[in-house]
């Protein structure tokens, strides 16, 4: 086995609720050590959220702009080797920007920046650098997920007809941000938000459409909603897409659903055949043929191919989930790395994890959602 990687992390310190899903995901496979931090915006809260973690006193540091200097200070061989960024969004573009520019492999949670013009300047950044750069659209990670668009490559469907994506919730069904609850509380602020629903779980479900059909977005029209009183942001969209090459889609996503919880889904009709995938079912695959029966694939089952295989760490039947996804992100990554220093054509995982660039297209998508809700649901082109 490989030297694990170091990394740091900006963010995700007492009350966060992703950072210890990061932290866990990275080094599910012993293939990353955290060993640096700047854990929050507060600079006490930062250093008492590194000692609750057994960050070593030198490498606890109260800002991200001080773990940035002192990391770069230290030998190369004694630096971590990326940083792992998990702050609310409005919080992503100056550090990610400042480590790429550094010399620093990112990891930035979605959405990846605020607008357009702050996702080129990172497109551009880690394009003259070289940085390895992931950002955590998790669910591409699941096993069934590469499974469907392996399937969808290889013709099983035939050509895409036909999307259909939804993405429901229903915590913010009232205005939870009223009562000091810190996630209600920033993710429903425009101002570190950005975007509401569109932004937190939409972006979600168009890189899931993204990535297991492999079309291009040409063009969508949206009716994007806010229903509970007094929310400065939206909570709901509907939105129409249409495809380079013909194919038609609908993307819903609502954080107003009484009684959903986590309920990402995704149906791929092609000429052939028709895939269908739910993320809280997460190993099983539906496919059916034109003219038979519906067929279930199971993640580790003797239908699974190389692709779902790769991303599969226990036997079939036994449940593998949101960390294993959010960890094959990760692994994606590590191997990204270790690939650039040996020189050699990154391979596998390493090639399917979303990059900065899958980020700028999900910010173009949220903006323009956006957009046609305030025109009336005008339909506007992805540039």
């Amino acid at each position: 086995m490989s030297q694990p990687l170091t990394f740091g992390m900006v963010g995700g310190g007492r009350d966060a609720f992703i950072g210890a899903v990061h932290r866990m995901a990275a080094q599910l496979d012993a293939q990353a050590r955290f060993v640096a931090g700047a854990l929050s915006s507060t600079p006490e809260k930062a250093v008492a959220s590194g000692g609750d973690l057994g960050l070593a006193a030198d490498r606890n540091y109260r800002t991200w702009e001080e773990m940035l200097d002192h990391e770069s200070r230290r030998p190369p061989a004694e630096r971590i080797d990326f940083v792992s960024i998990v702050t609310p969004n409005h919080a992503h573009f100056e550090p990610a920007l400042a480590f790429v520019r550094a010399g620093f492999h990112v990891v930035l949670d979605k959405p990846m920046v605020l607008n357009s013009t702050q996702a080129d300047e990172l497109v551009a950044a880690v394009d003259k650098v070289g940085v390895v750069f992931g950002v955590t659209y998790n669910y591409t990670g699941y096993p069934m997920v590469k499974q469907a668009a392996a399937m969808v490559r290889d013709g099983a469907i035939g050509p895409v007809r036909k999307v259909f994506a939804h993405y429901r919730q229903g915590w913010l069904a009232t205005r939870l941000e009223s009562t000091g609850q810190k996630q209600a509380g920033w993710r429903t602020d425009p101002a570190r938000a950005g975007a509401g629903a569109v932004g937190d779980i939409g972006s979600h479900a168009e890189n899931l459409v993204s990535t297991i059909t492999g079309l291009t977005l040409h063009s969508l029209c949206a009716d994007v909603s806010t229903f509970v009183p007094g929310r400065a942001i939206d909570d709901d969209a509907s939105v129409l897409l249409r495809f380079a090459g013909g194919a038609k889609g609908v993307l819903t996503c609502s954080q107003v659903c009484v009684g959903h919880e986590n309920d990402l889904a995704i149906r791929v009709c092609g000429e052939k055949g028709t895939l269908s995938w739910r993320q809280e079912h997460p190993n099983h695959l539906e496919f059916t043929p034109m003219g038979a029966a519906t067929r279930v694939l199971t993640r580790a089952g003797p239908d699974a191919g190389p692709a779902a295989a790769a991303a599969t760490r226990i036997p079939s039947g036994h449940p593998e989930g949101f960390i294993e996804a959010f960890a094959n992100v990760y692994r994606g990554v590590i191997e990204a790395v270790r690939a650039q220093r040996e020189g050699r054509k990154p391979a596998g995982l390493a090639t399917q994890f979303p990059t900065v660039r899958d980020g700028a297209r999900g910010v173009r998508f949220v903006e323009r959602v956006l957009e046609s809700g305030r025109a009336g649901g005008r339909w506007l082109t992805l540039e």
